[in-house]
């Protein structure tokens, strides 16, 4: 695997429908601790049912080895009626990450009279301003770094935590594994990962109709808890930096800037053929993307094979997120990824003023960005497959009335539509909690709970 990441990570495209039937192989075969969920996000042509597959089979040798210091813990729960339910959220990424920006105000906005919110951390303190604000928004702190496993069950088991929101999931740095030990009556899957976490261990994962419509639900280990709007809560206090000149990044002050700064294991050659499509189709305009050095070359060959010239990909490096958010608003036109689409990169550029075209799939990953755009009132955004998703790009690079037309209808929903409501966000979420509290009280299984109605 380390080979596929590799691969990926520099968009060398040759081996990628080897490297999914390979996958499919060893899914099929059911071989276990074998295939990373979160490698099949981003592969185009695999099903939700086949990722819930891979969660399933990705941690069931190291649960079966923990068996017995699981029944050792032997964690019980009292469901009595208490004054407020104790929230606690479970990650590596509490400091100056992507997360963290997404969720910073709806910490500090959790509704003190109900509820006790606690933060069990096994990353690294960066000694950034985020991560002294994050320990400020939380009733407690708690540094898991130094323990096991079974330690780190046993910290939240003793301090009552009712219901255990992991943030993480199947990415980088992850314990997820500490849910399998039950520290908790009530655990959750919630933002850090778009998929399912396969197995017994998460009893509820928070989505919205869109993302996950309730047909879907055989590809989820979750029961789902759905939100009104979009699963993903935004802040209305970003800070937006300063807005630089195009020059300061190597963009021409009059080509239309075509822009996504997804990484780059998100780019698939399907969706690079229609970028360059458009390059073509639209004389002038560039390609505005984020530095890697290790893909850098290679995109832009993939470019010139393609008849684009390179010097159309222009390469952003990494900033502060309050510079990115200022620099981002010099774009034209963001294009979405599939099937692993834009996530926090597609809310700031929304959240900027920066209209953003998705094509949307059938997986959790894959709807994402079109979670957003229902949210802020921009469905037409949406695209059903590649070739809608050309036509309306070009639509809008093509067509400045339309384009200034749909930017001044982002402006007047930025702060209108829920997407970025993050009160309301607070409030409907606290809800499912609430239910998710009263079920278990109840003596009742985890069932989907709230507004289940899909989104077209």
């Amino acid at each position: 695997m380390k080979h596929y990441d590799r691969s990926r990570s520099l968009c060398e495209w040759e081996r990628l429908a080897e490297w999914r039937e390979k996958m499919r192989d060893s899914l099929a075969a059911e071989e276990s601790n074998t295939i990373s969920p979160f490698h099949l996000l981003s592969i185009p042509g695999v099903s939700a049912a086949e990722q819930r597959l891979s969660a399933d089979l990705w941690l069931k040798d190291r649960i079966d080895a923990s068996a017995g210091e699981r029944a050792d813990l032997r964690f019980s729960y009292d469901a009595v009626s208490k004054p407020k339910i104790r929230l606690g959220y479970l990650s590596c990424d509490f400091h100056d990450h992507a997360t963290s920006f997404l969720l910073a105000e709806l910490f500090e906005a959790h509704d003190r009279q109900f509820f006790e919110v606690f933060a069990y951390s096994y990353g690294a303190d960066d000694g950034k301003d985020m991560r002294q604000r994050l320990c400020r928004s939380f009733d407690r702190f708690v540094d898991l770094q130094a323990l096991s496993l079974s330690e780190a069950a046993q910290a939240i088991h003793d301090d009552g935590v009712d219901i255990l929101v992991d943030l993480k999931g199947y990415t980088r740095g992850t314990r997820t594994e500490i849910l399998s030990y039950r520290p908790a009556p009530i655990q959750v899957n919630y933002l850090g990962y778009p998929g399912t976490l396969g197995g017994d261990f998460c009893d509820y994962i928070i989505t919205d109709p869109y993302l996950t419509p309730a047909a879907c639900a055989a590809d989820y280990s979750e029961a789902f808890a759905y939100l009104p709007d979009s699963y993903q809560p935004h802040g209305r206090h970003a800070e937006i930096g300063k807005l630089t000149k195009r020059a300061q990044h190597g963009l021409d002050a009059h080509s239309f800037v075509f822009c996504c700064f997804n990484q780059a294991y998100k780019i698939t050659p399907e969706v690079f053929d229609i970028w360059c499509r458009l390059l073509y189709s639209v004389p002038g305009s560039v390609l505005w993307l984020l530095k890697n050095s290790q893909a850098k070359g290679r995109l832009r060959n993939e470019a010139y094979q393609r008849g684009i010239a390179p010097d159309r990909l222009i390469f952003a490096d990494d900033l502060p997120q309050i510079e990115h958010l200022g620099r981002l608003a010099l774009a034209d036109l963001v294009l979405d990824t599939q099937p692993y689409n834009a996530h926090t990169t597609a809310s700031d550029a929304l959240w900027v003023g920066v209209p953003l075209v998705t094509c949307a799939g059938d997986t959790f990953a894959s709807r994402v960005a079109g979670s957003l755009l229902h949210a802020i009132g921009l469905p037409e955004l949406i695209a059903a497959d590649l070739e809608s998703y050309y036509d309306i790009a070009l639509e809008l690079a093509t067509s400045p009335a339309r384009l200034s037309e749909l930017k001044q209808k982002l402006a007047d929903n930025r702060l209108s539509t829920p997407l970025f409501d993050i009160k309301a966000y607070t409030r409907h979420l606290e809800a499912l909690y609430k239910t998710m509290w009263q079920r278990h009280a109840a003596g009742d299984l985890p069932t989907a709970i709230g507004q289940t109605e899909p989104l077209l």
